[in-house]
């Protein structure tokens, strides 16, 4: 468990790492990474320079967590909901509307990483790769089992499937609005619907 820092300026009702993450991807989503210096980071989480060092090595670590944070809730919920004991184009239509809505509820922080992902070092850019695979490729391994199956088209490649699909998710940051006319969850919604129309069989 992350401990608060109490006394010199550090108090506060959120965890240290918790205001550090929150003020820094406030700060990116709104002026960019690397017009962001550390200092401002700190200034606006209330702490010193030195409580940041502490639990984040470098304004790099907080860019790979605020998207590692992200990645790890979908991909927690994709197992889940791919060890249920339900029929496979359920599962497939209700992972598609979770990492939609875990996305729009995650705007920024989607948002931030795909815009400043080069800015990461080469170690840090091949673990979130890595990491983004295995999500992906459990995502993919959904639609494989229901094409085995025949619930699914078996004419379409699932690699193409996953990409094409996700092309349309990581794009969601360049046009949803909250205040916009569409929920979250009507937006998850006509994402699997369209998924799901396109691989099943005529």
């Amino acid at each position: 468990m992350a401990r608060t820092v109490t006394g010199g300026g550090e108090s506060g009702t959120a965890a240290v790492p918790e205001r550090l993450l929150a003020e820094a991807t406030r700060l990116f989503a709104e002026r960019g990474y690397d017009r962001t210096s550390v200092q401002e980071i700190v200034e606006a989480a209330g702490v010193t320079k030195g409580a940041l060092y502490h639990y984040f090595g470098s304004k790099d670590d907080l860019l790979h967590e605020i998207y590692g944070r992200v990645l790890r809730l979908q991909t927690e919920r994709l197992d889940a909901i791919a060890a249920r004991d339900t029929p496979v184009p359920e599962r497939l239509a209700e992972a598609a509307s979770d990492v939609v809505v875990t996305s729009i509820q995650n705007l920024d922080d989607t948002k931030i990483f795909f815009r400043s992902i080069h800015q990461l070092s080469p170690e840090k850019q091949k673990v979130v790769r890595a990491e983004r695979r295995r999500y992906h490729e459990k995502f993919r391994s959904l639609i494989e089992e229901g094409q085995a199956a025949g619930h699914f088209r078996a004419d379409l490649r699932p690699d193409l499937v996953v990409d094409f699909f996700f092309g349309s998710v990581h794009h969601l940051g360049t046009w949803y609005h909250a205040d916009g006319p569409l929920s979250a969850h009507e937006v998850a919604g006509e994402f699997s619907d369209l998924l799901l129309h396109s691989l099943r069989r005529p």
